[in-house]
């Protein structure tokens, strides 16, 4: 548990599952909610494989991305500053689609937004041990 955990200035691992847990059955959160974080790290410019595996989706599917851009998430109208403790994986990142074989996520420029929460539970892909193909 991270210091800032400690002081209750961001949520635990446990307070953020029961957060996510609370979304309703099928939905994206509640799927993330039953798994652990694999990467602690800032993910931007990381080639991360998304967790789309049954029971998320009908099948399992490949989608590999970079994340781009971080984006805040916004605060409720009349609320200055987000409420201790603090999300521990909040907002989300415009990524990079440069491996799919879903069919609604081409790669080649295809763009799309992902929260933070599933970037933070999905693999991250590391290339240096793959060989270079000419």
């Amino acid at each position: 548990m991270s210091f800032l955990s400690r002081i209750g200035f961001i949520e635990t691992e446990e307070q953020e599952r029961a957060r996510l847990a609370q979304a309703p059955d099928g939905s994206t959160n509640h799927y993330l909610s039953t798994l652990p974080v694999t990467i602690e790290e800032w993910p931007k410019d990381l080639l991360v494989e998304l967790p789309w595996e049954p029971p998320r989706t009908d099948q399992p599917y490949r989608v590999v991305v970079v994340p781009i851009e971080f984006r805040k998430d916004a605060l409720p109208e009349g609320v200055k500053e987000e409420p201790l403790p603090r999300k521990r994986h909040s907002g989300s990142w415009t990524c990079a689609v440069v491996y799919s074989n879903h069919p609604s996520y081409p790669v080649g420029g295809y763009r799309i937004v992902v929260p933070a929460a599933e970037l933070a539970r999905g693999r991250r892909i590391d290339l240096a041990g793959v060989p270079a193909q000419v």
